[in-house]
């Protein structure tokens, strides 16, 4: 049985002229998925219907067998922009989500400390939000969506609008995490060396379909040498001819 299964969902914001049309798709436990297309291709819709915060016009959306009413609440969030707390330490940025659940442990504390010195920020700790670079910022928000050690991770592009080698550092230490946790990942992105550097799994998506699903068998640890080497180029033009209409 599949980790998250979606079967045959319709959906449409209420318009009558659906965004995604009868869509399926199903995610592996603990593997790295991504999402790639062009903007306005239905990416950013199918996340949320697959962590429940909008539930579909028809079809079905299942974890672990079980229907999916809801948002998740064994799930992570880590967005385009960091959506820092401007007024809070980075700590208590991390432990926002335990925070507004119940009490903080001093477990919680240790785990926050923890994600943050294998992120290479644990000496901002204290720190605030403003005194921290765009790179900094987008490592808090990641451990923020680890802290619960989440069985589902949901990632919008996350590192857009960071420069390409911090970009590349966050996609190691991105990849180390969810290793260490085997978290299952669903990560949306335009950036097709991006989606193969990181996934297992990739699912190209165009005007509400599913065109192309690729595995990713690039051995791992994955480093520089996979990020620069022939097979992940070779996988890269695969998937542009895709998105450029090579096989529809």
């Amino acid at each position: 049985m599949s980790f998250l299964t979606i079967e045959d969902i319709r959906y449409g914001y209420g318009t009558g002229r659906f965004v995604l049309d009868h869509l399926s798709f199903k995610m592996e436990k603990g593997k790295f998925h991504s999402l790639l297309g062009k903007s306005g291709c239905g990416k950013t819709t199918l996340l949320k219907l697959a962590c429940g915060l909008i539930q579909p016009e028809q079809g079905s959306i299942r974890l672990n067998g079980k229907e999916v009413t809801k948002p998740l609440s064994e799930s992570g969030f880590v967005f385009q922009s960091p959506t820092l707390l401007e007024w809070k330490t980075v700590i208590d940025n991390v432990l926002l989500p335990v925070s507004l659940k119940r009490k903080i442990t001093n477990e919680d504390r240790e785990y926050a400390e923890m994600l943050l010195s294998l992120m290479g920020i644990e000496s901002y700790m204290s720190s605030f939000p403003g005194e921290l670079s765009g790179g900094q910022q987008s490592r808090v928000a990641v451990a923020r969506g680890l802290i619960q050690k989440p069985a589902l991770l949901f990632m919008d592009e996350p590192f857009a609008a960071l420069d390409a080698i911090t970009r590349e550092d966050l996609q190691e230490d991105l990849l180390r995490l969810c290793e260490m946790q085997q978290t299952t990942v669903l990560f949306i992105t335009h950036d097709i060396a991006e989606a193969v550097f990181l996934s297992d799994f990739i699912s190209v998506m165009d005007e509400g379909e599913i065109i192309l699903e690729q595995r990713i068998d690039l051995a791992k640890p994955r480093n520089a040498e996979t990020r620069y080497g022939h097979p992940l180029n070779e996988i890269s033009l695969k998937i542009r001819r895709a998105i450029s209409g090579g096989l529809r």
